[in-house]
């Protein structure tokens, strides 16, 4: 069994690790807040969301973007200022959520499709594509809780796990950021797709909170290796370090509401053989 540490505890609920300058950066959503922690566990304050941040990523001049959940909003941080980038509303049905944002500077995004703590039938959702300029345009649609995502060193591919669809989906990225050419990367089974990462393998670790571990997938869907979080759910998870062989997961007890209510949150870490690739 790989030997898991603990790097931060005392956070709510952390989404969206991203590894860049020698620091892990993420969101803590029920904090309100996006930090950066580093290799020793110090941790920064980057930023308040007031509508709960989720996914991160970077423009090409190096401003970051912040997913805002509740409003469905893409939030642009430049020079320690916040203001809104791109208003998603009209494609989004539901809460925003993770995002990968492509070295051109496309970002797309998914969302939760529908409120599933309080509407019984489930829907199904649209991807966004928010382009550098900030116009916003449906990427794809009819997607089951379009989740975590990676694109692939050469920037060619997307792969998007479909959270309630238990698999991962890819698609090619064509030059003006469109996405065609849908397949299923990998069929999970059992497994719940959260937050993902890409290596240099090619392979991808998905998060899984409902199994509460962290595996390892190839496309075609072999598993090669599972990672337990004993008691505590596996909701995303990001390859860094200096040598980017430090697989980071983000733990909690729980991902809704009641997650507010206490700091048992965690990120955890572990080291691993292949090295990360791609983005985010």
């Amino acid at each position: 069994m790989t030997e898991r540490s603990i790097l931060v505890d005392g956070i709510y609920f952390g989404e969206g690790p991203r590894w860049r300058d020698g620091h892990l950066w993420l969101s803590d959503f029920y904090a309100h807040e996006v930090l950066k922690v580093d290799e020793a566990g110090n941790r920064s304050h980057v930023a308040r969301v007031p509508e709960q941040p989720s996914g991160l990523g970077w423009l090409p001049d190096g401003s970051m973007l912040i997913v805002s959940m509740k409003d469905r909003k893409l939030m642009r941080l430049a020079d320690g200022a916040l203001s809104e980038y791109a208003d998603m509303s009209s494609i989004a049905t539901w809460h925003c959520n993770d995002m990968v944002v492509s070295a051109d500077g496309q970002a797309y995004v998914g969302n939760f499709g529908y409120d599933h703590y309080n509407e019984p039938e489930e829907k199904t959702a649209n991807l966004v594509r928010v382009d550098p300029d900030g116009s916003v345009h449906l990427a794809d649609s009819g997607l089951l809780f379009p989740n975590g995502s990676i694109i692939t060193p050469d920037g060619k591919t997307l792969v998007v796990g479909e959270t309630r669809g238990n698999r991962l989906t890819a698609w090619d990225i064509a030059a003006d950021g469109g996405l065609f050419n849908r397949r299923v990367w990998a069929d999970l089974g059992k497994n719940f797709p959260d937050g993902i990462c890409l290596d240099e393998e090619g392979a991808i670790w998905v998060a899984d909170p409902r199994l509460r571990e962290t595996i390892r997938v190839k496309e075609g869907g072999e598993v090669t290796h599972r990672i337990s979080t004993g008691e505590y759910g596996s909701y995303a998870c990001m390859l860094g370090g200096a040598d980017r062989k430090t697989l980071y997961i983000c733990t909690a007890p729980g991902s809704g509401p009641g997650a507010a209510e206490a700091r048992k949150g965690q990120i955890e870490y572990c080291r691993v053989d292949v090295p990360g690739a791609g983005l985010p």
